[in-house]
């Protein structure tokens, strides 16, 4: 017979399971973040030391880029060992210490995974090498003999998404040039065969090793690639890597149908656990794909750029809420909204890219093709960017769903344009030399001080050079002064608890088509104002807005919270 402790428990338990559903996510890159021994490097302790920081923030969760072991060849995403902690960055228990401390804090934590590929130095690939042709240390991975006489040529003419061909070719045991592995990305990146069962169950072993280590869930790094046809030809080379064209599941590389029975394994593992483990899809695919990784049965959650990719613009705005809302309201899942990420350029430096380049309302799709054709970092509106961010994020923040924040964001951080080429360490800047920027400059080490070798980064410099300019940005600057950047999401993510209510939003028609209004549970009133000219707001509290409200008024480039009674 149940109690009403016992029911109330139950309550509890439920809420719980469907934490991430509304949460607030504060992306880590460990690296850039802080780190705690002075070797430039950030690592976990460094996360440790700053879970003050992350409470008084008042994020949800923390989503970790990898800190496995790892070479670097795609900053920790191509993957030593699956289960241990890269030494430079700590250990095992430095992990537990980390994830403990979170949790004391109220803050869950999120693992990426990279199912796709391992590192050429993971310990199934050096398997393969050492093994000979057909073996089954082989059949883990994409092996294949090459074309030619002798070999000599790639299986066929697909390339990397970092550029240069897919496919290297291996010395065989014997020290003869021999087969060819295939891979997405850099050549340190070997992909896996997920028509192996062997790399099938030792991924339900991962994700079971950290869900026991305290991880609450994790993000699934280019999970739309895992099933492969490599037999498949292509109309053109020029659709090798655009999933978002292909509608049918017929692709040979990405968002095959057969990938969601991966996923479906994956949910039986998370649903062991109480709370059930939580997924979020990495899925560059085609909107109405990417229902499916969000699935209930799948992953649970799948990440929408569309935001990220829009201009600074209303109507596109409007147009993207209400079709990734109707799409969660039809599968069940919770929409995803992003605006910055350790891919793409700030979006405060993307909102401030100087006017005449042509992609002024929003950086194009991420920014990196201004800089690449030689924009001048120097020349970006920093304060009309910023002004534009935090306008974008406050309406974000409003809306049902989850938000991902980057470290950073909150500082008001803009991009780092100008790294010199010997400092550079993003492999897509030099296997792309004059076609990839490089996404260094989004992944410079915070500042936490005004001063010091790293401005508190570390006692030791920092991995990435930092631009005097930080020091105006500092955490500990600017958590003194109550109209800083920080203080702003302080307040708005301490408001955004209070907002939550049901999955639910209302729109109000407006005369001006620059401006958005919704409504959500409990007399919140969310308006956007994306024009110039003022706008009057509906009389009410107004509990925070992006710019200074005057005589009830919204200035242009704004976003305002009002709670109206009744």
């Amino acid at each position: 017979m149940s109690t009403p402790a016992d029911s109330a428990l139950d309550t509890t338990a439920q809420a719980d399971a469907h934490w991430w559903r509304q949460a607030a996510v504060y992306q880590i890159y460990p690296r850039s973040f802080s780190d705690s021994n002075g070797d430039g490097l950030g690592d976990l302790n460094g996360i440790t030391s700053k879970v003050q920081y992350l409470k008084d923030l008042g994020v949800d969760a923390v989503w970790l880029s990898p800190f496995y072991p790892s070479a670097l060849a795609d900053g920790g995403y191509d993957v030593d060992d699956y289960r241990n902690v890269d030494p430079r960055l700590g250990t095992l228990e430095d992990f537990d210490a980390m994830a403990a401390a979170l949790h004391e804090a109220g803050i869950k934590v999120i693992v990426d995974i990279v199912p796709n590929h391992t590192s050429d130095r993971h310990a199934w690939f050096q398997e393969a090498l050492a093994s000979p042709k057909g073996s089954a240390a082989r059949r883990r991975y994409i092996f294949r003999d090459g074309l030619g006489e002798n070999g000599e040529l790639p299986p066929n003419e697909w390339t990397s998404i970092f550029g240069g061909p897919a496919w290297e070719r291996v010395t065989e045991p014997d020290g003869t040039p021999g087969q060819w592995y295939f891979h997405l990305f850099a050549k340190e990146q070997p992909d896996l065969d997920w028509d192996n069962p062997e790399v099938h169950e030792d991924f339900l072993k991962t994700l079971r090793f950290w869900s026991d280590r305290g991880a609450d869930g994790f993000r699934v790094d280019v999970a739309h690639a895992l099933k492969k046809d490599m037999d498949a030809e292509l109309p053109s080379l020029e659709l090798l890597h655009r999933a978002d064209l292909f509608h049918n599941g017929e692709h040979p590389l990405w968002d095959r149908d057969e990938v969601h029975t991966i996923y479906a394994e994956w949910r039986k593992v998370f649903n062991e656990y109480n709370p059930p483990r939580t997924a979020v899809a990495e899925a560059w695919v085609h909107a109405d794909r990417r229902a499916r990784y969000a699935s209930p049965e799948g992953l649970g959650q799948a990440f929408n750029f569309d935001l990220l990719k829009a201009d600074f613009d209303a109507a596109q705005f409007r147009t993207i809420i209400s079709k990734n809302l109707a799409e969660a309201a039809a599968t069940g899942a919770s929409s995803t909204w992003v605006f910055s990420n350790h891919d793409v350029v700030r979006h405060a430096t993307r909102y401030g890219l100087p006017k005449g380049s042509g992609r002024e309302e929003g950086a194009g799709a991420d920014g990196k093709d201004w800089l690449l054709e030689g924009g001048d970092p120097s020349q970006v509106d920093a304060e009309r960017g910023l002004r534009r961010a935090k306008a974008a994020t406050l309406l974000m923040l409003a809306l049902p769903g989850s938000a991902y924040l980057y470290q950073g964001e909150e500082l008001g951080l803009q991009e780092v344009g100008q790294i010199a080429d010997e400092d550079r360490q993003d492999p897509t800047f030099f296997r792309n030399k004059g076609v990839e920027v490089g996404r260094d400059g989004c992944r410079v080490p915070l500042p936490w001080e005004p001063q010091g070798t790293s401005f508190g980064f570390g006692s030791n410099g920092s991995h990435l050079p930092q631009p005097a300019w930080f020091a105006d940005y500092a955490a500990s600057v600017q958590a003194a002064d109550a109209g800083s950047t920080l203080s702003f999401y302080r307040r708005a993510l301490k408001l955004r608890h209070e907002l939550r209510a049901a999955e639910a939003l209302g729109w109000q028609d407006s005369a001006d088509d620059d401006v958005l209004h919704f409504v959500r549970p409990g007399g919140w009133h969310v308006v956007a104002n994306f024009g110039t000219a003022p706008v009057v707001l509906p009389e009410g509290e107004v509990l925070l807005a992006s710019a200074e409200v005057d005589g009830g008024k919204l200035p242009g480039e704004a976003t305002a919270w009002v709670r109206v009674a009744g």
